[in-house]
């Protein structure tokens, strides 16, 4: 990855050569870790495009899954507006955590991808019996009940849109997506799954 233009802006020395580096899930939002970056740790971030940081317990680099094989691939990075932080988007393979979880900050990670929040919600309710409500009863009809349902959201999505009645169009627009979620967890499919085909074609565009 070529290196960025505000490389040279970056302040390095409110740390002592360190900034803290704040990784993101680039398809869902999730927030994955922390680490910390010197100098060299970025430049060898950008030149292997695999998410690398300086380990002040061990007092070297250390590219993140090198033992594991869950490495964090490098997609882009942004610097703070105080120059003395990074903001690192990575594709994971595998889980972050050295707890096997898909993230150090657990469930919380979630809190600014309200897509995912929903698709766990939908998870847990597909768990719980006999107590998932409307969720689980969709999901207990079959995949046949929950592809009709997108088919009906889309066609009220659709009305409203001609109608131009935003509001409408919004709450319209809410619940096709929330019965997309079930259709996918019916088929065996997932949010993350649509995103990275969403990705694949940003990529090529």
């Amino acid at each position: 990855m070529e290196s960025p233009s505000w490389i040279a802006d970056i302040d390095w020395t409110k740390h002592d050569g360190l900034v803290p580096a704040i990784v993101q899930h680039a398809l869902t939002g999730e927030v994955l870790m922390l680490g910390f970056m010197n100098a060299e740790a970025l430049e060898t971030t950008l030149t292997r495009e695999k998410v690398t940081f300086y380990s002040r317990s061990k007092a070297r680099l250390w590219t993140k899954g090198e033992s594991s094989g869950h490495v964090l691939s490098l997609v882009d990075l942004a610097l703070d507006c105080d120059r003395d932080a990074l903001l690192v988007l990575a594709h994971p393979h595998g889980p972050t955590c050295h707890l096997l979880t898909r993230s150090c900050f657990g469930a919380h990670a979630q809190l600014g991808s309200v897509l995912q929040r929903l698709a766990a919600r939908i998870d847990q309710r597909a768990e719980v019996d006999g107590g998932g409500g409307y969720t689980q009863s969709l999901l207990t009809a079959g995949i046949e009940r929950c592809a009709q349902k997108v088919g009906e959201e889309g066609v009220e999505v659709a009305l409203a849109a001609v109608s131009s009645d935003t509001d409408q169009l919004n709450e319209e627009a809410a619940d096709l997506l929330y019965h997309l979620l079930v259709t996918l967890k019916a088929a065996g499919s997932d949010i993350e799954s649509v995103l990275s085909v969403l990705d694949r074609r940003y990529q090529a565009s």
